[in-house]
């Protein structure tokens, strides 16, 4: 009963995380990409996309009904990564927190967010040095 409960809570979390603005996808963990690899021969063609709770991992500890998730984002760069982030933690402990309530499971909740990548169009600071005019003359 607690893998069930387990898998919810990792729905709940994926529901949760990707809901938050600059969240672009959930990374998956070593655990299911190796998973996914050993599997890929069996599949049929058709999507390879991890599902998002693939990016999620969650603990229980029944002796003290206390809760640990791994949240791992690729996150956007129109935010700051630090907002966002925070945001999927809070989302996250939110949604989570109050599942556990409405099944009569409260206990304490410890999220961690893993930001495994940022993507978006945004030029790097650095690339502005790039094209200055590096010759000996313009030094003078």
């Amino acid at each position: 009963m607690i893998t069930l409960d387990t898998a919810s809570v990792e729905q709940t979390a994926a529901r949760a995380a990707l809901a938050v603005p600059g969240v672009e996808e959930l990374q998956p963990s070593l655990r299911h990409s190796l998973a996914d690899a050993a599997t890929y021969i069996r599949r049929t063609f058709g999507s390879l996309t991890p599902s998002p709770e693939a990016g999620i991992h969650a603990s229980h500890t029944p002796e003290t009904n206390a809760w640990y998730l791994e949240v791992r984002c690729v996150v956007n760069d129109h935010r700051r990564v630090l907002d966002t982030a925070r945001d999927v933690r809070e989302g996250v402990r939110v949604a989570v927190s109050s599942q556990l309530s409405s099944r009569g499971r409260a206990g304490s909740v410890t999220i961690i967010v893993a930001v495994t990548r940022i993507i978006g169009d945004r030029v790097p600071l650095c690339a502005d040095l790039s094209t200055e005019d590096r010759s000996p003359e313009s030094r003078r």
